[in-house]
């Protein structure tokens, strides 16, 4: 396992580069966002899904799964929603939120049998570039522990992930509030968990 300091003042582009490669082959990596360091790979990846799901012991075919992009344009091309939420979304996006769409059939295997797909543009520089240098989004899944410093700081969260994970990006300490879920699929904007954004429709 390797792990790169990375600050968003200052993006080291050659780092981002060998995060890219490691996604590209299938690996999985741990990375910053605006709320809870992540645990990720490329979301188009199958094989790379199944093995953050058996990580985090999601059953994949249940659990409802998150994907970064870097802009809404990007969006479109994995989730439904007409005029009204796209408003809503550019209001908040960059930002702490998951907008949960209907998912459109360009996701992978792992993504069938749901109907629905998490969507993330967190206001974090490094995981907006990874997105952007990758060309597709990534998989958006937090780190977990019982101890706050394990979900903070990288070097305790790469010490907890040694044996999973392939890479982790070291931009300081992280957050332990996650981020604020609104459901979009029922017409609504429903609150389904409130987290380190406010929302209002």
């Amino acid at each position: 396992m390797q792990i790169l300091n990375i600050i968003e003042e200052n993006i080291n582009d050659r780092y981002i580069d060998m995060v890219v490669n490691t996604l590209r082959d299938g690996g999985i990596v741990i990375y910053p966002t605006d709320t809870i360091y992540a645990i990720g790979c490329d979301a188009l990846n199958n094989s790379a899904i199944e093995k953050v799901c058996a990580i985090k012991a999601m059953k994949s075919a249940k659990t409802n799964l998150t994907i970064i992009c870097h802009e809404i344009s990007q969006i479109t091309e994995y989730a439904k929603f007409g005029n009204r939420e796209f408003k809503v979304i550019k209001q908040y996006l960059p930002g702490p939120y998951t907008f949960i769409f209907p998912a459109l059939s360009k996701l992978p295997k792992a993504f069938k049998g749901r109907r629905t797909v998490g969507i993330r543009i967190p206001d974090n520089a490094i995981a907006c570039k990874i997105v952007e240098k990758l060309g597709r989004p990534i998989l958006s899944t937090s780190v977990e522990a019982d101890d706050a410093d394990y979900m903070c700081e990288p070097e305790l969260i790469a010490e907890n992930y040694a044996a999973s994970v392939d890479l982790v990006i070291d931009a300081g300490r992280g957050g332990t509030t996650p981020s604020t879920i609104v459901d979009c699929t029922t017409g609504d904007f429903e609150v389904t968990r409130e987290g380190k954004g406010e929302f209002e429709a």
